[in-house]
């Protein structure tokens, strides 16, 4: 199955294994839908955007890390995997809140990502990542990460 493969190479870019990283990984059209954003962010650039900023906030990519973020070790504790799709459960820790969500994974049959879209509980939580996010965009839009 397709899925199987697009999530191994998910993996694999966590990891800084994945040659081509991003841009191996995401279809053109892809669209990512935030926890704190309303509407979806469409494209390639504004995905790996916010996808990189998710892996600062969780404690990877030290160099746009916002300032004094704690965390702990982000890991994905289920999945299920099906035909083109893709629920991987999360657990991390961020400045002392306990985060719990979902990534919902959509691909094509080329195995490119065309649909990520991220659901987080409790508020705290939220609420934390919204404070973080908001201050690493910031920063990354400011260096021209975009």
């Amino acid at each position: 199955m397709i899925i199987e493969e697009t999530i191994r190479n998910w993996r694999l870019h966590l990891k800084g294994e994945l040659p081509g990283g991003l841009d191996e990984l995401l279809a053109e059209d892809v669209e990512f839908y935030s926890p704190i954003v309303f509407t979806a962010q469409k494209g390639k650039g504004l995905t790996k955007m916010y996808l990189n900023a998710a892996a600062s906030t969780f404690g990877g990519g030290d160099k746009t890390k916002a300032p004094g973020t704690k965390t702990s070790a982000f890991k994905y504790a289920k999945e299920v995997l099906c035909g083109n799709y893709a629920v991987l459960e999360f657990e991390s820790t961020v400045d002392g809140k306990y985060v719990n969500g979902v990534d919902i994974i959509t691909c094509n049959d080329e195995g490119k990502i065309t649909e990520f879209k991220v659901m987080i509980r409790p508020l705290q939580a939220v609420n934390v990542m919204h404070q973080q996010m908001k201050a690493i965009l910031e920063k990354m839009q400011g260096q021209g990460a975009a």
